[in-house]
């Protein structure tokens, strides 16, 4: 696990969205927004099991991730694993301390933790 640049710590932070590309089994990209939490040196999202991104994920767990401001880029990219439950307790507050939000594995829809381990960093 590398870490990012100082200069992208608060924007990792407090940035509400970030893009999430994954592989499709013939090759192609799949790009989607989604909402996240960057803790402890790990990136965190919520996901359906049964999304394109999550089928994506479990067959080729390489990723990429990047804030959406294109004026000064953060790109990420990692290894993502589907976390088991209980997740972490640190991550659900972060979830919910960011956004108002609980995330658990009972939520009707958003029942997949992905946790990304980042191994390249790149901004500017």
């Amino acid at each position: 696990m590398v870490n990012p640049p100082v200069s992208a710590h608060k924007r990792l932070e407090t940035k509400k969205i970030i893009w999430l590309a994954s592989v499709r089994p013939d090759g192609r990209p799949h790009l989607v927004p989604l909402w996240f939490v960057w803790h402890a040196g790990k990136l965190y999202l919520c996901t359906a099991p049964g999304s394109i991104k999550s089928r994506n994920i479990r067959r080729n767990p390489h990723v990429a991730l990047a804030l959406e401001e294109g004026m000064n880029p953060v790109i990420c990219e990692g290894t993502a694993t589907a976390l088991p439950a209980p997740w972490p307790a640190e991550v659900v507050a972060v979830f919910q301390q960011k956004y108002d939000w609980e995330i658990t594995p009972d939520d009707e829809e958003y029942t997949e933790l992905l946790e990304v381990t980042p191994v390249k960093w790149l901004a500017w």
